[in-house]
This record gives C-alpha cells, structure tokens and sequence, in this order.
C-alpha cells in the first residue's frame, strides 16, 4: 500500500514538475535579440515619436523581454533624414521615418507616406493593408535591402504657416517652404523654392527668415513645435497628404534572422501603433486647433482658383513622374484605380455623412 501511495506521489510530482517545467522551456527557447531604432522625429512630438515608442514597448511585453528595442530620437545616432541609409548600411536594425523624405533616390518612395491628392486615412490604410500596398512598396524596397510597415498615420493634414497671407497664384512666386515630399516639386512648378528640413528645424528656420513658410502636420504637432510663434496665417487644406503614413524599416538581413515568433509580434505591435496614432490625433487636434486660434493664429482656406492650379500642376508632375521612373510607374497604376475607386464609394458614404454632421444638423 505505502509502495502504491509512493509511486502515485512520484508519478503526480513528475506531472506537476513536467507542466511547470514546460513554460520554461519554452521562454528560454526564445532567443535574446536586442536592436536599435533610430527615428527621423524629436521626443516632442508625442503622436509620431509616441507610437513607435509604443511599438517598440510593446514588443517586449510580447515576447516576455527576450526581444528588445531600444528607441533613439533624431540626432542621436544617426541625422534625421539619414535613417533609412542607417538602415540600409546594417548601422542600426530599424529606423522610423517618412518614406518621402527619399524621394530623392527615387520618386516611388512618396507612395510609402503620401502623394498630392492621394488617399484619405481610411483609403491609405485599406490600400495598404488589404490592397495590396504593402507588398507593391516592399517589392519596391528590397533594391535598397529593407522592408517597411506602417506604424503610424497622420490622418488629414493642414497645408501650413506662413509669414504673409496666399490670396492668389502669384504669391507662391519665390517663397522658400518647407514641404515635405513630392508636393515641394509640384509647388515648384508655381514658383515655390522648396526646402526638405527636419522638423525639430522648422522654428527656427522661420524665426531667421531662413524659409518664408512650412508644413508639418497638423495642430497638435505644430504646437508642440511652436510654429504659431513664428508665422501667423494658418492655411488649410493640406491637398499633399490627405494622410501621411509614417514607416518602420527594417534592414533585411535583420528582419530574416528572426524567429517566425517575433516576426508576428513585430507587425503586430506596429499594426496597433498605426492604429492609435491616428486615433490620438483625431483626439487631440480640436482642442489643439482651438487654442492656437486663441493665441493669435489666422486660419485661412485655399482659394478655388489656387486649390485648381495646384492640381493642374500635380497632373503634369505625376506624368512626368511615370515617364522618368519605372518603379513609379509600377505602383501608381493601382495605387490611381485604388485611390479612384475608394473616391468613388466615399461619394455614398464618409462624405455625405461627413457633410450632413458639419451642416445639416441643425435644419
């Protein structure tokens, strides 16, 4: 009997040490990886640093600490827009930056955050996640050894501040702007000498006279950069990035030395951040606009006549565009049907909703 009792003991603790056991096994199975992040952005900006700060957080409590990231703000490793060159070159495994500040190497790098007269947030992300997007760009990126994924979107955005008011066309002749992305060759086509400068420059770029004008985001952004201070007329709309997708890339080789595991926790974490980010803009840019109005800022719309040559001027760029760039080329067929179609069923849905909520609700 006590021989019984004996072996049933033992046999229950082996059980009992084996479940305990397993979990361990499996933790330590996990390799420890540790990467280092570097982002085009300051601290300041709490939306577009914030998200992948979240990502890079949640990446941990994913993977039980095993996976590391360790955030880096611009400056401090590598130049702001010199992040995905870091990335490239193996220097650092991941960088968070705006895929147009690349424009330079070739022009299908816009596509990755924003094209004048693209797609609205919920366009961008539907293209992107659902329409094939994803893979257009990273079939695109591979020439230069990475792969991206969204981690942040901007949603709608102003068109900026300036230092003398836009009454009409004539006025963009000679103003030096900071603009982001392809809208600054198409502003040159109306006389505007477009300048690419980090945003932690733009304060002080204006302050000096050094530029007439800039652009960033929106007003909780702007805020946080002071940019009311130095420059007074608020224009609006932001026609150049009815969104803007922010990227997080990662250096191939890096990206193929993880386990499948990580693989999935990584675009699950950055998915999520993509997520929010858009959701804490649109909750903080009422109050924010509010207050720089009550500060002294002049909010001012294009007028028709401008908003009309701006597109015309974007019509002849984006030919021009298809015609010198195959990689262009390539994506801008669909990412055009996708973008036409989305126009099309808005028209029977956000928009009319959209307009009622601003002006019919009180017929």
């Amino acid at each position: 009997m006590q021989r019984r009792n004996f072996l049933t003991r033992s046999a229950l603790g082996a059980t009992a040490a084996t479940a305990l056991a397993a979990p361990a096994i499996a933790q330590s199975a996990r390799p420890d990886i540790r990467w280092r992040l570097a982002s085009s952005y300051p601290k300041s900006l709490d939306t577009i640093y914030g998200a992948v700060d979240m990502m890079c957080k949640r990446v941990g409590e994913l993977t039980g600490g095993r996976f590391r990231i360790s955030l880096h703000a611009a400056g401090e490793l590598l130049p702001a827009l010199q992040v995905l060159d870091g990335v490239q070159n193996g220097t650092i495994e991941a960088g968070h930056s705006a895929s147009y500040f690349y424009i330079g190497k070739d022009p299908a790098f816009g596509f990755g955050t924003a094209l004048p007269f693209g797609m609205g947030t919920r366009a961008q992300n539907a293209w992107m996640y659902v329409g094939g997007g994803i893979e257009l760009l990273n079939e695109f990126y591979a020439n230069y050894g990475v792969t991206a994924m969204p981690v942040g979107n901007t949603g709608a955005q102003m068109a900026g501040w300036y230092r003398k008011e836009i009454k009409t066309v004539a006025d963009f002749n000679g103003l030096k702007m900071r603009v982001g992305g392809l809208a600054g060759k198409v502003l040159a086509k109306l006389g505007v000498v477009a300048q690419q400068l980090p945003p932690g420059d733009l304060y002080q770029a204006l302050e000096k006279g050094v530029i007439d004008a800039a652009e960033f985001v929106g007003p909780a952004d702007d805020e946080h950069l002071s940019l009311n201070k130095v420059a007074k007329y608020y224009y609006y709309p932001g026609w150049w990035e009815g969104s803007a997708t922010l990227s997080l890339f990662i250096n191939q080789k890096a990206l193929n030395a993880l386990p499948a595991e990580y693989k999935a926790v990584l675009k699950i974490a950055a998915a999520e951040a993509n997520q929010w980010s858009t959701a804490k803009y649109d909750a903080t840019n009422p109050a924010a606009l509010r207050r720089l109005i009550s500060n002294g800022a002049q909010l001012k719309r294009f007028s028709p006549e401008i908003l009309q040559a701006c597109y015309k001027a974007n019509q002849q760029f984006m030919t021009e565009m298809i015609d010198t760039s195959p990689a262009f080329k390539k994506i801008h067929a669909p990412w055009s049907k996708f973008r036409d179609e989305y126009v099309l069923w808005s028209q029977f849905s956000e928009m009319p909703f959209d307009s009622l909520m601003a002006t019919g609700r009180k017929g």
